[in-house]
């Protein structure tokens, strides 16, 4: 089996809802989600979900190779970019081909990828997501309600603002969460997407911590951060979470060798193997992972074949449009299907059916860091609402 060619095709991902956080928000709910379509001699076909900008530079490192050589491929794809280096969009884009290649490996053994690693227990625990920044109360408490009836009882909360707000929205969303526990305390987490400075973090958090009891704090600092990281972690009670938006296992290395990381992430965009080499350093220091994103596929079927999988974040309960994925949400968790692959089938008329999608304005949304991020003296507003509590410290 040799590799032919690649597509490349973009969907979107429609919420019904601004989501978002405290760097900014998709107003109209309607996010763009990139996909390769990598093609092979044999007919099987592999899809890669997340952007993939550089292809054209890195699909030759890949062109007429067996694609069931995937980690060999792998490291090929990060030597082809040795002197300009892999971060960034390379590594997503390097990322978005490796997932593809395990779709292809798995789909040729006629299994799951799950089944392929290793994997035992369908099930992988999930915790709750809705980028709600933007949300007031009544649709934040009928979103995480949404979340709770398929079984889900912890919950990431978006936040870093407004310490008021932020207590009164992480109440509620408990609260909802405890309607359905029987007994069991709900657990939250707050993701701060690295809007704090190390002070501000300890401030924010300890307010925070004075009524309720979070279960992690989510980029509390700068990614790189490793010494605030690790001073935030001694100064609170709450885990410290990180490592979503670390490119390459010498991104995390300063991290865990400072004692800055609690709960070790990756992001489904960065791929396949790379969650396996992060979760295998991660077991090699006693830490949990868990993985990030929107539709993280492949990333599912990894955990189930780590020893040190803790939960994984589930965000939007509809797929893309154009795509289906074959697993289910029931009882708090993912329920990974039989069908051979990463369980995606791409219905390609319907996303052609889209025709050309305008550019999403960045200047507004999560991916621009705002220019006072780090840097507020008062409480702000959530992006695209007027504050609704009384301006006070950050």
């Amino acid at each position: 089996m040799r590799i032919t060619g690649f597509r490349s095709l973009t969907t979107v991902q429609e919420w019904g809802r601004p989501v978002g956080d405290a760097n900014g928000v998709y107003a109209d709910g309607v996010v763009r989600v990139p996909f390769v379509l990598l093609d092979t001699d044999e007919g099987i076909t592999g899809v890669g979900l997340g952007p993939h900008p550089q292809i054209g530079e890195i699909f030759p490192a890949i062109e007429g190779e067996d694609p069931r050589s995937v980690a060999a491929l792998y490291d090929r794809m990060l030597r082809w970019t040795f002197k300009a280096g892999h971060a960034g969009a390379v590594f997503g884009t390097i990322g978005a081909l490796d997932s593809a290649l395990w779709d292809i490996k798995a789909k040729a053994s006629g299994q799951p990828l799950w089944r392929l690693l290793g994997g035992r227990d369908r099930c992988v625990p999930a915790y709750a997501s809705g980028l709600d920044i933007a949300l007031p109360d009544e649709e934040l408490a009928a979103t995480y309600r949404a979340y709770a009836e398929r079984g889900l009882r912890v919950a990431k909360v978006k936040g870093g603002l407004d310490v008021d707000r932020d207590r009164r929205r992480l109440s509620l969303v408990r609260d909802v969460l405890a309607e359905f526990s029987r007994g069991v305390r709900p657990g939250l987490m707050l993701d701060a997407n690295e809007a704090w400075t190390r002070k501000q973090a300890l401030r924010h958090v300890g307010e925070l911590e004075r009524t309720l009891d979070l279960t992690w704090v989510e980029e509390p600092v700068r990614r790189w951060d490793a010494e605030g990281l690790a001073a935030v972690g001694r100064g609170i009670r709450a885990a410290v979470a990180t490592g979503e938006n670390l490119t390459g296992l010498e991104q995390f290395r300063p991290l865990l060798a400072a004692g800055a990381v609690d709960v070790v992430q990756t992001a489904t965009v960065w791929g396949v193997t790379h969650f396996l080499r992060v979760a295998a350093v991660a077991h090699a220091h006693d830490l949990p992972v868990s993985p990030i994103g929107t539709t993280p596929a492949g990333l599912l079927h990894a955990a189930t074949a780590v020893p040190n999988h803790l939960v994984s974040e589930l965000q939007d309960l509809r797929p893309p449009v154009g795509l289906t994925v074959d697993h289910e949400i029931e009882d708090g968790a993912f329920v990974l299907g039989d069908r051979a692959g990463l369980g995606i089938r791409v219905d390609e008329e319907a996303v052609r059916a889209l025709g050309s999608l305008p550019p999403a304005d960045g200047r507004t949304t999560p991916g621009i860091r705002p220019e006072r991020a780090g840097r507020r003296l008062l409480a702000e507003p959530a992006p695209g609402e007027a504050l609704a509590t009384p301006v006070g410290p950050a």
